[in-house]
């Protein structure tokens, strides 16, 4: 245990650092900059780890994942994987953040999951396509606005901004940059959707740079993951 707590220390400490760095590089104030640690595939053991450590928020792809693990360690869990609507039910009662929000069905399933929650609403992210493909999770940019109006118009639910993911193969620079004008004229219309999650281990720095409130962190901070099956 002692050596798995320390290549988590060591590697937190590292990202971190790189986080402080980008933040001052980009003259933003790091306390803007939240770190999600993306858990899927590792054992709860060390989620107890990062939560000695300080880390509150994890994130998660699977539902079934989310739900037994934020059973054993207690935090702000966030389910940004893709959405299935048999699924929503569970994942509504451990997520307090959803990040991948991509149809009016889904949004209408989770309204009426989350209706009677006043006091603590979820907090929505509506995912953007960044590559044009749909089908691969997210809207078009032009539907941003009918699906956020449509959010901000059912009770137990915030809408907190927009999340995307860099396209396989292309320049995180470029796609960050496309999503920081999209993100802007977004909460233009929308001012209190200020966070953008969007960033993850290979490309973090860049989407810092180019304004994530939220990144999503695994593979720098708890190694390689074996495949799920």
């Amino acid at each position: 245990m002692n050596s798995r707590k320390d290549e988590i220390v060591s590697n937190l400490a590292l990202v971190k650092e790189k986080i402080k760095v980008s933040a001052l590089a980009s003259h933003r104030n790091i306390n803007e900059i939240e770190l999600i640690v993306v858990t899927k595939t590792f054992p709860a053991s060390d989620i107890a780890i990062l939560h000695e450590l300080g880390i509150r928020d994890f994130g998660e792809n699977r539902d079934s994942e989310g739900a037994s693990k934020s059973v054993e360690v207690a935090g702000n869990w966030h389910f940004q994987g893709q959405i299935q609507s048999n699924k929503l039910k569970s994942i509504t009662t451990w997520a307090r953040y959803i990040h991948s929000l991509d149809s009016q069905e889904h949004l209408e399933k989770i309204a009426t999951l989350c209706k009677e929650r006043i006091e603590e609403p979820l907090g929505i992210f509506i995912q953007v396509s960044l590559d044009g493909v749909v089908g691969r999770g997210g809207v078009l940019p032009n539907q941003l606005n009918e699906l956020g109006d449509l959010v901000i118009s059912k009770a137990g639910v915030r809408l907190m901004g927009l999340m995307a993911v860099a396209p396989l193969g292309g320049a995180p620079d470029k796609a960050f940059t496309e999503l920081a004008a999209i993100h802007k004229a977004f909460y233009t219309r929308f001012p209190t959707a200020t966070a953008l999650s969007a960033g993850m281990s290979g490309d973090y720095e860049s989407a810092i740079s180019h304004g994530a409130t939220h990144i999503r962190v695994g593979s720098s901070i708890l190694g390689s993951r074996t495949p799920a099956l």
